[in-house]
């Protein structure tokens, strides 16, 4: 399927449409392979407006990167996913997120690349991820590797699974 978009950099003036983009991810994508409950707390709640934009500003205020792309949804301007980029613990990190329209449209690879030359210029070696059962596959198609398998703590205590993942960067 193919999907007009365009990347860029985001602002705090995005964080809400950042968290909307966020929890269609988790609701369509993430529904896939987590049960219902593991899925309600990791999207922050039932409802989706339990999740809302501060977290990423105060993100972005703590230095972490955000990209975002940008495209029609049911022919409304809206943001179709997000990647970002941190240093946590010495570590290059990113993570990458799209929605569930947006799924397999390149969206999710053009905001990883986005993420990547931001890591590279940092002057990350390897990038590093806790993937989501769902997303495994996206990364090993860019060229992440398992290192091992894990478990992430949400907000509200409970666990769900993941894959520790990382990938070599090359200037």
């Amino acid at each position: 399927m193919t999907l007009a978009f365009e990347t860029r950099r985001a602002t705090p003036v995005d964080a809400d449409q950042i968290a909307a983009a966020h929890v269609d991810s988790i609701r369509s994508l993430g529904a896939r392979v987590y049960a219902a409950d593991v899925v309600d707390d990791w999207t922050g709640g039932r409802l989706a407006g339990d999740r809302n934009g501060d977290a990423y500003v105060h993100a972005m205020e703590r230095g972490e990167t955000f990209y975002v792309a940008v495209g029609a949804v049911e022919g409304v301007s809206a943001i179709l996913g997000f990647a970002s980029h941190l240093v946590a613990d010495g570590r290059h990190r990113t993570a990458v997120y799209v929605r569930g329209v947006a799924s397999r449209c390149g969206v999710g690879s053009a905001l990883l690349h986005l993420a990547e030359a931001q890591a590279l210029a940092a002057g990350a070696r390897s990038l590093h991820v806790d993937a989501s059962l769902a997303a495994v596959d996206f990364y090993k198609a860019n060229g992440f590797d398992e290192i091992s398998r894990g478990q992430h703590r949400l907000r509200s205590g409970r666990v769900m699974s993941c894959v520790v993942m990382r990938k070599d960067l090359e200037p």
